[in-house]
């Protein structure tokens, strides 16, 4: 008899695995890939930034952890912060033209990783696992 393996440690595999092969694949560019998806979520914005406190909750990390992305990606020229115009406690980070370069070969990557993940599924199967990868993140929420 096959032995059970609990979902949440396969989703953990699957997980390790694919950040393990995106940093390779980032590892050209100096990034991580918490700082390609920070840069991805701002380029997705509507004026193509956010604040930080916005990064934070989107993320569900602590402020030390933002700013230390953010600072690392200003210092590779990929995204810039300044005060809010209208309230200096806020701070705002928009991603810079290098930065959109940068996030155009990044999802080039993703979607090579997400074949690499999705192979051998057929179309509705791909899509039944996405509907169940959802519903399973929102059931944590």
């Amino acid at each position: 008899m096959a032995e059970y393996t609990h979902s949440g440690f396969l989703i953990k595999q699957i997980h390790d695995r694919l950040e393990k092969r995106s940093n390779n694949e980032l590892r050209a560019q100096d990034l991580t890939m918490m700082q390609i998806s920070v840069l991805l979520t701002l380029e997705a914005a509507d004026s193509k930034q956010l604040s930080m406190k916005e990064l934070e909750r989107h993320f569900g990390v602590a402020q030390p952890t933002v700013a230390g992305i953010v600072s690392r990606l200003e210092q590779k020229g990929f995204a810039q912060a300044h005060g809010d115009a209208n309230d200096k406690r806020v701070k705002i980070v928009r991603v810079t033209q290098e930065g959109e370069a940068c996030c155009k070969e990044a999802s080039g990557h993703m979607n090579e990783a997400e074949e690499v993940l999705l192979h051998g599924f057929t179309e509705e199967e791909r899509e039944t696992f996405h509907h169940l990868l959802e519903k399973a993140a929102n059931n944590l929420k």
